[in-house]
């Protein structure tokens, strides 16, 4: 395979530049690891070193966190159905990523870190698992990675692609390295047209990139959850609740002096509590009961109390649960320039919309969002508690919200389906034990 001298070039200075960066990833994870003890663990995983023997093949998507791991959650499940004999192996690259992983579905898929995009750690990684094919989710974009799919002759598929305005900026001073890596891929599905038009300005050709759509209007509401919101209710009252959902540190303080001030027109409200990182639950705890309330918690007290006046949500996968108990959801990510999360979650629950400016990671999603009239945006965290406070004394406006938001949920899906028909053409054909229709994913 004739590898042009510039990308040679360009690899070799890229792959230097993350050798000498070595002892950084070591600091790094040892002062994570003081955050997040899992940090100190598996570290042979990160530099794709394994104790075990190669398997069989894999069919292998990598997901960075846990919101990527919740928008492959229905692929990996339509593939679980469709072809029970492939072996899928699924990669994260934190944490709080692989014990969602192992929340959703145990042992019945593989499960490692990604390691870092050093030369050698991606070529043993790929050596090992000996791909079918490759499905990144969203934005990942290792050239070391991509370029090792190619050379190992690996189908490698961006799926849910999306790229803002601000991360294709961020890519700037790599584009000539990362544009090349791009015209590896064999298909980029990109969640909207704009993010499809960006990528093609990063470097991939036209041909590469189809529109598909978001996976994540395909999220399926939990089955249980009309009893689970009985049963919260049970315990905490006929009470108004907000959820401030997968809030960061900086919004701690912001999402404190927003419930002391609702608490002043609606006294006995509840706040649910779900902060975006594990690291921080028993700090958000902390500043919850130094600011005067009692403070309940799912792993402890299991349901809000009548006397709670925040309740923190410090368990993995029941954030979806947990919207459909709240009269309104903030969500965060969006009071700082981190860009926003998720947002068709408390839309496909039913619940009224509240964010703060910063969306440009979900900019196709808010927009469709706002214009259906399921969702309102503050300019800052005074304008976040106005529209709080104005939604939790319009039942009226909230039903209409909430209304529109499962209207646009129900719409939107059909990506998963897009994304199954890509995928067939790379997959190996079943055997030929597989009972009748078990080698058709698309069903």
């Amino acid at each position: 395979m004739r590898i042009d001298p510039i990308e040679r070039l360009l690899r070799v200075l890229y792959s230097a530049a993350l050798y000498l960066l070595v002892p950084v990833t070591v600091y790094h994870l040892i002062w994570r690891g003081f955050r997040q003890p899992a940090y100190f663990q598996r570290w042979h995983e990160r530099y794709a070193r394994y104790h075990d023997a190669a398997g069989r093949r894999v069919l292998w998507l990598h997901a960075v966190s846990v919101g990527e791991v919740n928008a492959a959650l229905p692929l990996v499940n339509a593939l679980r159905r469709g072809r029970p004999d492939l072996r899928l192996l699924v990669t994260t690259i934190t944490p709080t990523g692989s014990e969602r992983v192992r929340a959703i579905w145990g042992h019945d898929v593989e499960h490692v870190y990604l390691p870092y995009d050093l030369p050698g750690a991606v070529d043993r990684f790929l050596r090992h698992y000996r791909p079918h094919a490759a499905l990144i989710m969203e934005t990942e974009l290792w050239p070391n990675l991509l370029f090792g799919c190619r050379d190992h002759r690996i189908p490698l598929f961006i799926l849910n692609a999306r790229l803002s305005e601000r991360s294709l900026r961020g890519y700037r001073v790599l584009a000539p390295l990362v544009g090349r890596a791009l015209r590896t891929v064999h298909t980029v599905a990109a969640q909207s047209l704009a993010d499809a038009v960006r990528f093609v300005r990063l470097g991939a050709r036209p041909g590469q990139v189809v529109e598909v759509g978001n996976l994540k209007f395909d999220v399926a509401v939990p089955e249980a959850m009309d009893a689970f919101v009985a049963e919260c209710r049970r315990h905490c009252g006929d009470r108004p609740a907000w959820i401030a959902a997968s809030t960061h540190e900086e919004e701690e303080a912001p999402v404190i002096a927003i419930h002391r001030r609702l608490r002043a027109v609606f006294p006995n409200l509840l706040l649910l509590w779900a902060p975006r990182h594990p690291e921080r639950f028993r700090q958000v705890a902390e500043h919850a009961r130094a600011s005067g309330w009692q403070v309940g918690t799912r792993s402890r007290a299991r349901w809000p109390q009548p006397g709670d006046g925040v309740f923190l949500v410090d368990t993995l996968g029941e954030l979806m649960n947990f919207y459909a108990c709240a009269d309104v959801a903030f969500v965060g990510g969006s009071l700082q320039p981190v860009g926003g999360h998720n947002l068709l979650e408390p839309a496909a629950t039913g619940t009224a919309i509240v964010t703060g400016p910063h969306l440009h990671n979900f900019a196709e999603i808010s927009r469709r969002l706002e214009q259906a009239g399921a969702l309102r945006v503050g300019a800052d965290a005074d304008g976040v508690a106005n529209e709080l406070a104005a939604l939790l004394g319009d039942p009226a406006r909230r039903e209409q919200m909430a209304e529109a938001g499962r209207k646009l949920v129900e719409t939107g899906r059909g990506a998963l389906a897009q994304t199954l028909v890509l995928l067939q053409p790379v997959l190996p054909p079943p055997p030929l034990t597989a009972t009748a229709g078990a080698g058709s994913v698309t069903g």
